[in-house]
């Protein structure tokens, strides 16, 4: 196979890059290893991507996505992503199918929440276990939700769920926050937000959804059930960035480092979403990241062919 465009990733970032680069009449194709959608296809409810219909879910929103890309002559292919080399002006991708030749690659794997691994977690996950309070926060109005972790993000969205949520407890494996100071003084401020100290989540427990955790004290071993109603998880993401961290710049995470154009250090190969450094990690700016990868994609070819 040689095309013009090939994406990694089927997400809202590789998607939005794949309509653009169709529109602008490249031979576009988009490898997704699994369903399409990314982690909005998770999610059960989507109300903070501009213009969803109240009812829309995240999988209805990803469909919508793909049957746009579809009209525009996107071909997708379900192949597992294994590396990349730059040939001159070809860009050599292996999958598990073989070796294709491209233009242009851009790199939409995304990122993956970092699991607790903890006995019901997975059972749970879009039926009270979430990894997205700006997502989720909104299910949890006049609850008692907790959120795993002690770091800048968790007590962040820990800050934001007290907005909605009856009572935040934060469940923490030391003694002290990991956070700043000014975010751990606001939390100790909030009157509805409590800190468990030194315990871990051994058990996400319920009949369907979330009705409690198991959680043990790591300095006396001992063992409470806390009834809750949602559970937070903020121990970390993982940038899938394993096939190419060794060609293209990471941060100290592991992101891939682009300009404000997705530019990453090789030129051809785009990164967009998820995957990329970036402030803001929402279906909305991964979206907004494929469109200008896509665009960027048909320039980058045009300046190869005025060569």
């Amino acid at each position: 196979m040689k095309v013009d465009v090939m994406i990694i990733g089927g997400g809202p970032a590789g998607l939005s890059a794949g309509l653009y680069a169709a529109r602008g009449m490249l031979d576009t194709v988009i490898i997704e290893n699994g369903g399409m959608g990314g982690q909005i296809a998770t999610t059960d409810a989507v109300e903070n991507y501009p213009g969803a219909t109240p009812d829309v879910t995240g999988p209805q929103l990803a469909q919508r996505m793909r049957e746009q890309c579809l009209q525009f002559g996107v071909t997708f292919q379900t192949e597992a992503f294994k590396g990349f080399e730059k040939k001159g002006q070809t860009i050599a991708v292996t999958t598990d199918h073989g070796v294709h030749e491209t233009k242009t690659l851009i790199i939409a794997t995304g990122a993956q929440p970092r699991k607790l691994g903890c006995k019901g977690e997975d059972e749970h996950r879009g039926m009270g276990v979430s990894y997205c309070a700006t997502c989720d926060a909104n299910f949890f109005r006049n609850r008692h939700v907790a959120v795993v972790g002690g770091g800048d993000t968790a007590i962040e969205e820990a800050l934001y769920l007290t907005k909605f949520a009856s009572k935040v407890t934060v469940i923490h494996r030391r003694d002290q926050l990991r956070a700043t100071r000014i975010l751990a003084d606001r939390a100790k401020s909030n009157a509805k937000l409590d800190i468990v100290w030194d315990s871990v989540v051994e058990e996400v427990a319920g009949d369907g959804i979330v009705q409690s955790v198991w959680l043990k004290n790591v300095k006396t071993g001992k063992i409470t059930e806390m009834p809750v109603d949602g559970v937070f998880m903020f121990v970390g993401q993982a940038p899938q960035t394993q096939q190419v961290a060794n060609q293209l710049t990471v941060d100290s995470r592991g992101y891939l480092v682009t300009d404000a154009n997705m530019h990453t250090n090789i030129d051809g190969v785009f990164a967009a979403g998820d995957v990329r450094e970036k402030s803001l990690r929402q279906a909305v700016t991964a979206a907004g990241d494929g469109a200008i990868a896509g665009v960027q994609a048909i320039r980058y070819i045009e300046n190869m062919i005025e060569a």
